[in-house]
């Protein structure tokens, strides 16, 4: 049978009263997971400079703890994309915040560079099921035309998470001790479970969506719902393309989550009860580029342009240039350049998870996720450990970091633009190929 094509360009965004809207609800916990997500994974970041002071630790020593997360969270988000796609959202989001929120508060109890490195293993495996839940959550719950608006919004609590740290954490710290600052984070995962087991089912099963809603949630074509094996995901050529994305722009992240207040620290002399102010307005503007990023696609398929996807990629990879001039520049002028690029970096992020969802099935998004997202992660791993030995060995000269991330999104998006110019959707089951541009 021939699956129709889909015009995007024919769909608006103007709903009736009557539609209901708490698929936005769904996105809501989904925001606050990821908030959560970043706060307990940040933690140590912002800390880094009191703790390598405290416990001794050297720049190596310190790219190992942060390379130990990175290892784990390849891992993780191979294994848990897939137990989600089998176990579905509701359990899989449950068991993922469970492990990591436990993880995250274990932090209190160690002091060696060697144990932070198993708590940040443990940490990673758990965190690491927050993206592939949540993009899945998005592919069930949403029409094609609102995902990379969803999917922005819930990607904006990992700067909603990067905000709150620096604001709450130095006090904690300062007041009661670093332990305690591990403990309240990851106890804050556990009020979010309650919340997300009471709200949350699929929405044909759930009773707060009615039947128009529904309608409209399934208003484009529906794909296979079998679960669909890695074998049959890994030879196509859409999952090495969201693949070599993240391989390519992840690492320019974790840098800046792992290393950013090191960086302010060490070049400007930034202390731990100053570091809120930069890192704020940072994650704030990363907040407006996350939201903006999805919102900038969506205007471009609606209005017809069948690039909209790579066209809004486009832009935030030419957004992320300036900050190649970060280290020779002062405080304020760096902290806008960083935020500047991590603002781009959160609208690309967010079509290129949207790109998983526009060009799979819904049953094998958590898997490609996965996938996609451990390709990312091990650059982050080996990323986390070539700072370390590049700041030993250059004497803490930023600047061959800060000119990779200012090339990165253009590669990534020329390679992307190589192996799948159209986002032509995977062909699994034999079906003819929804056309999507």
């Amino acid at each position: 049978m021939e699956t129709p094509v889909i015009d995007v360009a024919a769909t608006t965004s103007a709903e009736t009263p009557h539609i209901g809207n708490y698929r936005w609800r769904i996105c809501a916990l989904l925001f606050f997971a990821t908030t959560i997500n970043y706060i307990d994974r940040l933690v140590l970041a912002l800390l880094a400079p009191t703790l390598q002071s405290s416990l001794h630790w050297s720049d190596i020593e310190y790219g190992n703890i942060v390379t130990a997360f990175q290892g784990a969270y390849a891992l993780g988000l191979l294994l848990l994309g897939n137990l989600i796609d089998r176990i579905g959202t509701r359990k899989g989001y449950a068991l993922s915040v469970v492990l990591w929120s436990i993880a995250g508060a274990a932090h209190a109890l160690v002091r060696s560079a060697f144990g932070f490195g198993m708590a940040r293993v443990a940490l990673g495996l758990g965190e690491a099921g927050n993206f592939p839940a949540a993009v899945k959550t998005i592919a069930e719950w949403f029409p094609k035309k609102e995902r990379a608006l969803a999917t922005g919004i819930f990607n904006a609590g990992s700067n909603i998470g990067a905000i709150i740290v620096p604001l709450t954490v130095p006090w904690i710290t300062l007041r009661f001790g670093w332990p305690t600052a591990f403990v309240v984070a990851g106890l804050i995962g556990f009020v979010w479970l309650i919340f997300w087991l009471r709200m949350y089912r699929a929405p044909q099963d759930h009773p707060q969506v009615g039947a128009s809603e529904l309608a409209y949630i399934r208003s484009e074509p529906e794909t296979p719902s079998e679960r669909i094996p890695w074998a049959k995901l890994l030879p196509h050529k859409q999952t090495w393309a969201f693949a070599l994305g993240k391989f390519l722009t992840d690492p320019a992240w974790w840098i800046y989550l792992s290393w950013l207040p090191k960086f302010l620290h060490t070049k400007y002399g930034i202390t731990l009860d100053h570091l809120g102010p930069p890192l704020v307005v940072i994650y704030v503007m990363a907040d407006v580029g996350s939201i903006g990023g999805g919102w900038l696609s969506s205007i471009f398929l609606n209005r017809g342009i069948k690039q909209g996807r790579l066209l809004a990629m486009l832009v935030c990879a030419l957004l992320v240039v300036p900050v190649m001039a970060v280290g020779v520049s002062s405080l304020w002028v760096a902290v806008i350049l960083i935020g500047l690029a991590a603002a781009a970096h959160q609208g690309f992020s967010a079509n290129l998870y949207t790109m998983v969802s526009d060009t799979f099935p819904k049953a094998a998004v958590g898997s490609v996720v996965g996938i996609g997202s451990m390709a990312g992660s091990v650059a982050g791993m080996f990323a986390a450990s070539a700072v370390g030995y590049i700041l030993q060995a250059m004497h803490e000269n930023y600047t061959p970091i800060f000119i990779y991330a200012g090339f990165a999104y253009l590669v990534a998006l020329g390679v992307i633009r190589a192996i799948n110019p159209r986002l032509e959707p995977a062909k699994l089951t034999g079906e003819t190929a929804i056309d999507v541009g």
